[in-house]
């Protein structure tokens, strides 16, 4: 085993939820070699074509990551290594908490072709083809912008890529909207916190709203634009909003799991040119948080 690779404990864990074999019934080349592949690249953000030779060719390790990216493979391993988490009482829902971080694109990220591409080893066409590909222009050149929702363990429960220069505001929604941990035991998925923690920037009626209507505790600033804008309104702007000073103290976790997150060079700096394929890359991190205990 190498610095960086699964542990027996760990793949004991991963290898319940990985697909059994390959397409037309062949069997897969070993799934715990190509995985470390992916895990090494991921960490040292190396180009597919400079992995070890100790994890086998490089085009089937990237093609593996390619495949379950398109499909939803990756996606599926996620779910069920958190609804494990949550049957195992290891999820703090507590306290989870929303934020966002840039991610400075290569120059390799750029150039990818406008026509939806194909799904590895199938005909149709990738069906949640994005004509962005997730990348928005800002002062500094390209960049994507990852939006996650943290527990209070310091490990990521949802994941949203959209293009860099989108707002926080209106992402919020969408995140919670991925929040859905299955359980174990049948029944429906959990998505709601027993308290959600979010920055200023997150504050807006429409979000305010949203979070009354689904009943979900929530501590988040009042910009001090949007409560002179309240008070100038009179009865007519509404009552003041909550603020617990306490509990906002604990959103310095979902910094620490972005930092955690971005510990991967290739989440920190997107080398991907298709953001199918970067949001394979992103969700194998948590995986092998979770993986972690």
């Amino acid at each position: 085993m190498g610095r960086g690779d699964l542990t027996n404990e760990e793949w004991a864990r991963l290898k319940l939820h990985i697909p059994k074999s390959g397409q037309r019934g062949r069997p897969w080349v070993s799934h715990r070699r190509i995985i470390n592949g992916i895990l090494y690249r991921n960490r040292t953000g190396v180009p597919w074509r400079d992995l070890p030779a100790r994890f086998g060719k490089w085009k089937t390790v990237h093609e593996r990551h390619r495949r379950w990216s398109a499909d939803g493979t990756w996606d599926k391993i996620y779910a069920a290594v958190l609804a494990d988490a949550d049957a195992q009482g290891r999820i703090d829902w507590s306290m989870v908490s929303v934020d966002s971080t840039t991610c400075r694109a290569h120059q390799h990220a750029a150039g990818a072709r406008r026509k939806p591409p194909r799904v590895p080893g199938q005909d149709a066409r990738l069906g949640k083809h994005r004509p962005d590909e997730g990348l928005g222009r800002s002062r500094d050149g390209l960049t994507c912008k990852i939006h996650l929702a943290g527990e209070g363990g310091r490990r990521p429960l949802a994941l949203l890529i959209v293009p860099g220069q989108w707002g926080d505001a209106p992402q919020l929604i969408p995140v919670m909207e991925r929040l859905r941990v299955g359980r174990l035991g049948g029944g429906r998925p959990r998505t709601r916190p027993d308290h959600l923690g979010r920055d200023k920037a997150h504050s807006s009626r429409r979000n305010r709203r949203y979070l009354r209507r689904r009943q979900i505790k929530h501590t988040i600033p009042e910009p001090k634009n949007q409560r002179a804008n309240r008070q100038r309104r009179g009865s007519k702007g509404g009552r003041p909003t909550g603020f617990d000073k306490t509990i906002y103290k604990r959103r310095n976790e979902v910094e620490r799991t972005i930092n955690a997150l971005k510990t991967c060079r290739a989440v920190a700096t997107r080398f991907d040119k298709r953001v199918y394929v970067f949001q394979g890359t992103v969700t194998v991190v948590p995986i092998r948080l979770w993986l972690r205990g």
